[in-house]
């Protein structure tokens, strides 16, 4: 049994796929060839953006994203404490400082009211200057972006949706990577929609940011790539991936979102009863990135993901670390990152297998090996 099951889509999809990569290796346009600018427009009108732009990598997304806005040494950007570390390594590259914000026990995703007293907390030190915060969609559930905007606005700071688990989720009608001032997503072959290798995208309605998220991509280019205006880096998605992803995107709107949301909808059916399932608040849509149970503690949760491989059964622990705790982050002051719902989530939470293509049996299989050892 796969995680993710990568090799099942590849089958499903063969067709489409191979000769999408051989056209591309047939017209030998590997780098900013057709395909990219084909993609990037096909991305942004499901999102329903006005700009998309396609480059290395989730990280590298984040990173242009700070980039335009001119974050630097001096600035505050808070960051969700339970995430993947790309979300805050990428401020502390740029010079700035990553403050850490708890999240909601139930849905993960970034707890507004500790924003607003971690915001407040920094302004009463006067040593930075809060300029963005950087909400993360975790395990393809979007952030509540209404009150993290009322919050933002309020104190004049940006918004960064960090969409790199959410893409497919929505709001009502609007779609994630459509929230932020700046959107991102990743491409990495695990999520919701990924490529064979690195790639990622970066999406806004601003024209400017847009030109500028272009231009720092390729080396800080002007009027072409000999003409370099600015300091930027080497972040171009190839054109392979491209055709990947214009094959997997169809996928995706046709069938791949509706099959993932009825094997999560299964799984919280029979495991409700035995751990907390995860939560998605009302008019909210998840595009299920992971599903992840919450189980008593860390003792529980090691025995049953030993149960669960002796089944051959694949887990996962998505996070054992929260940001605050990384060593790389030893430099920050613990104390004023205080965060103890990431803290108790990154001793209870084990990820079940999830992907559109996971029989009933398989399902059936999981759900009854978790149940019997939770039940005992």
């Amino acid at each position: 049994m796969q995680f993710r099951d990568l090799k099942a889509q590849y089958s499903a999809l063969k067709g489409e796929m191979d000769k999408a990569i051989l056209d591309v290796v047939a017209s030998s346009a590997f780098v900013m060839g057709p395909k990219i600018k084909e993609m990037e427009t096909a991305f942004a009108d499901y999102v329903g953006v006005k700009h998309c732009v396609a480059c290395n990598s989730g990280t590298d997304a984040l990173l242009l994203a700070l980039k335009v806005w001119n974050v630097k040494a001096g600035d505050a950007v808070f960051v969700p404490s339970f995430t993947f570390f790309a979300s805050a390594e990428v401020v502390a590259m740029q010079g700035a400082t990553p403050v850490f914000v708890d999240v909601d026990k139930d849905t993960f995703n970034i707890n507004v009211n500790d924003l607003e007293d971690k915001i407040r907390q920094t302004l009463k030190a006067g040593k930075l200057t809060p300029r963005v915060v950087i909400a993360v969609d975790l395990f393809g559930l979007p952030a509540d972006f209404e009150a993290i905007r009322q919050v933002a606005g309020k104190y004049g700071l940006y918004v960064l949706e960090d969409g790199a688990q959410g893409f497919g989720g929505r709001i009502g009608n609007r779609k994630a990577c459509s929230f932020g001032d700046i959107s991102t997503t990743s491409f990495f072959p695990a999520k919701p929609v990924g490529c064979y290798g690195d790639g990622g995208a970066v999406f806004t309605d601003n024209d400017e940011w847009a030109a500028l998220v272009d231009s720092y991509h390729i080396h800080g280019k002007g009027s072409d790539r000999y003409d370099n205006v600015r300091i930027g880096m080497n972040s171009r998605l190839d054109s392979i991936q491209a055709a990947i992803l214009l094959v997997k995107l169809k996928a995706f709107a046709d069938h791949e979102l509706t099959d993932i949301n009825k094997v999560a909808a299964r799984y919280t059916e029979k495991l409700e009863e035995v751990a907390k399932t995860p939560v998605v608040p009302e008019g909210f849509c998840s595009s299920w990135a992971q599903y992840t149970l919450q189980v008593e503690n860390k003792t529980v949760r090691a025995g049953l993901q030993a149960a669960l491989k002796d089944l051959d059964i694949p887990t996962a622990i998505y996070y054992p670390i929260p940001m605050h705790r990384q060593t790389a982050f030893n430099y920050l002051d613990i104390n004023s990152n205080h965060c103890p719902v990431s803290d108790q989530l990154a001793d209870t939470v084990i990820s079940l297998p999830v992907h559109p293509y996971l029989s009933e049996s398989d399902q059936d299989r999981i759900c009854d090996a978790v149940s019997a050892f939770l039940k005992r």
